[in-house]
């Protein structure tokens, strides 16, 4: 740990990831879009003062606010830009060497009454060699000019941003006759002197000049491109003139994947009550330990001298284990989450930008299908999609989406397309699952409802306080909860059809099918109607939880990506115990599910329409339009998957226990990723080591699925705790968590408050 001032990296070191992509070292570099670079420099006054190259890094500035503008100024004088709508002023002042002139022009905003720029970048050197013949003579001046215009920088670094844009080296090869006196050599002493004069004159360190020294790395890789061995070639300079964006706004615009030059965001009140309640349940859990450790101690069975029969120890009352359960689980989490702090919201770790490539996606998903194949055991039942085959189903899905979120494959369309079918997947079976369980059990009880609730929701609640996130963030539990209240109300409702009733009228049947029917018009009617929809989830208390940015808007289009399969899941559960009431299907081990030539028919079209629907995703050329299509289209392939998993019979029989144990912990693996496996929100990838990407991926992920695998234990004892079966008991419960809720919304508007 080499401290936390990552605006140092971003100004002096990095490397390239690629041959554009250039990453800091230890930090994000956020790529600015016009809009939000104009409301960074709203009111602004940026100067670059110097030669031709300081020039080419003012035009790539600029552009950054404009990229409408040509470079059409005086080649060898003053070039003003102005943004009226933003009130933006940037300048380009002609001084090619560091001399008198420019003493005076920086000494009337340092001294004198003339409004100072908010931002100065300098730099000149290549011109004094160049009209000096790269004398000694000339170098000295420099010196003596540069150590009298020091001070006068420093003073000015008090109320503006001032920069020193050190010398690009030169490809001497590709130089004109008459610049063949600038040598790397020369450029090197010329940057030496700048670094050396400017940092001796610096007495108070936030008044700092800052040297931007990073441009040399990136030119140490690109100028062999250079038109004439001097000039640097476009892309570099604009990943120079992005460096300097992110050096002045990041502070102010605080984007998410821009970790560079950001402070640690202050502890929100809820935050802080989070860590006092943490610190107290663990100080409470080793207080209990003692407690009964002594009393173990105490009680420790012994002989009894009279009747030589051994004594057993008291047994601890429920009410101390149950408390001492449940200290012992807020003991664990609240370490877990000093984890999750320390990793996200602390300037402690190290964080970089994602980088894709086709090798860093495609090889891990060959080596986890071969540790898949490897680890094949027999199922315990050869029904369709029994409960392993099910967490099998999970589980691979959930480590290709790992791999797609941390190779940055969202860039590439087709990979991205397959992802979503993934996605959908999981809805597939949130519908199967629990259609499937209403429809057989008939259990429409609370306790059933809020199981499952606590148990989607517990991880991300928690993770919205300590983390201070909205709900809406993390989006895919919201989706999932409110598809599970989705799929509840429309079974539980007036009248309740559910397997046993239908067996005995099969009229029944027809009346699920119209629930189902009204269901899918419910669902048509709020995807072409976003205003409709937006006002459903715009009422209190629903917006607290699905705003985000002020608006349900990145909610609705959430929902409406795969609004359509869950549907497709519950008829699918439908036909299917249909089919196996009705004794259609044989699921005995190694049968197939259909007569021989049924099967083989079914199996010869599933592959196909398999095959089909990823020929199409792979030639996507536009995201929207294929995300248009994708709600309607997506079950196909989710279809012929089920069916070419399920209709041979030995394929039925095995399932692969590697995939399957990811599987348990699917939902814990998707939440935690966020910010102990990728970092600043799933924008960028956790350092634990730098300068060693593999072994980082191996260390990080290894903590990752610990993480992930305890949380889901926590989880599970927790929901015994807090969900009883009893139902007075559980109405209390509920009533303490509506006060939780009460509460934190309470402390949420408090925080609120000195933020508007």
């Amino acid at each position: 740990f080499k401290g936390g001032d990552t605006c140092e990296y971003l100004l002096s070191s990095g490397r390239f990831l690629g041959e554009k992509v250039w990453q800091p070292h230890s930090c994000m570099m956020h790529k600015y879009k016009n809009s939000e670079a104009k409301n960074c420099l709203i009111d602004k006054h940026v100067v670059f003062i110097g030669d031709s190259r300081i020039r080419q890094l003012f035009y790539s500035f600029i552009k950054l606010i404009n990229p409408q503008v040509k470079e059409e100024g005086i080649k060898h004088g003053n070039i003003p830009f102005e943004d009226k709508s933003a009130s933006i002023k940037v300048d380009f002042l002609w001084y090619p060497e560091v001399n008198g002139s420019m003493r005076q022009r920086i000494k009337s905003w340092a001294e004198g009454s003339v409004a100072k720029p908010h931002i100065i970048v300098v730099g000149a050197a290549t011109w004094s060699i160049k009209i000096h013949n790269g004398s000694n003579e000339a170098l000295a001046q420099y010196k003596i000019n540069i150590t009298s215009i020091a001070p006068l920088l420093e003073k000015l670094a008090i109320s503006s941003d001032v920069y020193w844009v050190l010398q690009d080296p030169v490809y001497e090869d590709m130089l004109s006759e008459s610049r063949k006196m600038i040598t790397n050599e020369k450029i090197d002493a010329y940057n030496e002197a700048a670094v050396r004069i400017l940092n001796s004159s610096s007495r108070n360190s936030k008044a700092k000049v800052k040297v931007f020294s990073v441009s040399k790395l990136i030119a140490q890789e690109t100028i062999m491109k250079s038109a004439d061995g001097l000039h640097l070639p476009e892309s570099s300079r604009d990943t120079n003139a992005m460096i300097l964006m992110n050096v002045y706004c990041n502070k102010i615009m605080k984007p998410i994947d821009g970790s560079c030059c950001q402070p640690q965001p202050p502890l929100t009140l809820i935050q802080k009550i989070a860590f006092c309640f943490f610190t107290l349940s663990i100080f409470g859990y080793l207080i209990i330990s003692l407690i009964h450790r002594n009393n173990y101690r105490k009680n420790k069975s012994c002989t009894d001298l009279e009747s030589g029969e051994e004594k057993k120890p008291a047994i601890s009352t429920p009410n101390v284990s149950t408390l001492e359960m449940l200290l012992h689980c807020f003991c664990k989490l609240g370490l877990i989450m000093t984890y999750f702090y320390l990793c996200d919201r602390a300037n402690l770790f190290m964080k970089e930008n994602k980088f894709y490539t086709h090798s860093s996606f495609f090889i891990p998903i060959v080596y986890i299908l071969v540790l898949g194949v490897f680890y094949t055991e027999n199922t315990k039942e050869t029904k369709v999609l029994n409960r392993e085959q099910t967490d099998e189903w999970k589980g691979w899905m959930q480590l290709v989406i790992l791999i797609y979120h941390i190779s940055g494959a969202s860039t590439f369309l087709p990979v991205y397309m397959h992802i979503r079918v993934l996605v959908a997947a999981y809805l597939f079976q949130t519908g199967y699952g629990h259609f499937s369980y209403f429809w057989i059990k008939g259990d429409f009880g609370v306790y059933r409802v809020c199981q499952v609730l606590f148990r989607l929701n517990f991880l991300v609640v928690v993770l919205c306080i300590v983390m201070d996130r909205p709900y809406q963030f993390y989006y895919f539990v919201p989706l999932v909860t409110v598809w599970f209240m989705i799929i509840y109300a429309t079974l539980a409702v007036w009248p309740q059809i559910v397997q046993k009733k239908a067996n005995g009228n099969c009229l029944w049947h027809f009346g699920l099918l119209l629930k189902l029917i009204c269901l899918l018009t419910c669902i048509y009617f709020l995807s072409y109607s976003q205003g409709a929809f937006e006002k459903i989830f715009s009422f209190w208390p629903l917006s607290k939880c699905f705003e985000l940015n002020g608006n349900v808007y990145e909610w609705w289009f959430r929902w409406k990506l795969d609004r359509y399969v869950v549907f497709h899941g519950m008829l699918f559960a439908f036909i299917y115990l249909a089919l196996q009431k009705h004794q259609m299907i044989s699921e005995g081990k190694g049968d197939p599910l259909f007569s021989n030539r049924v099967s083989n028919v079914l199996l010869f079209i599933s592959i196909v329409s398999f095959l089909t629907y990823s020929i199409w995703a792979s030639s996507c050329k536009n995201k929207t339009e294929c995300n248009e299509l994708h709600p309607s289209v997506s079950v196909v392939q989710i279809l012929a998957f089920i069916l070419i998993r399920n209709i041979p019979g030995y394929v039925r029989s095995v399932y692969s226990s590697f995939f399957a144990w990811f599987g348990k912990i699917s939902l814990e693996l998707f939440i935690c990723q966020y910010h102990i496996w990728l970092a600043a929100d799933t924008k960028g990838i956790l350092v634990l080591i730098p300068g060693y990407p593999m072994f980082n991926v191996l260390v990080s992920t290894f903590i990752f699925v610990c993480v992930a695998h305890e949380i889901s234990q926590i989880t599970n004892d927790l929901a015994q705790i807090v969900v009883p079966k009893d139902n007075s008991t559980l109405l209390k419960r509920l009533l303490c968590i509506a006060g939780f809720f009460s509460g934190l919304h309470f402390f949420s508007a408090m925080q609120d408050q000195p933020r508007h």
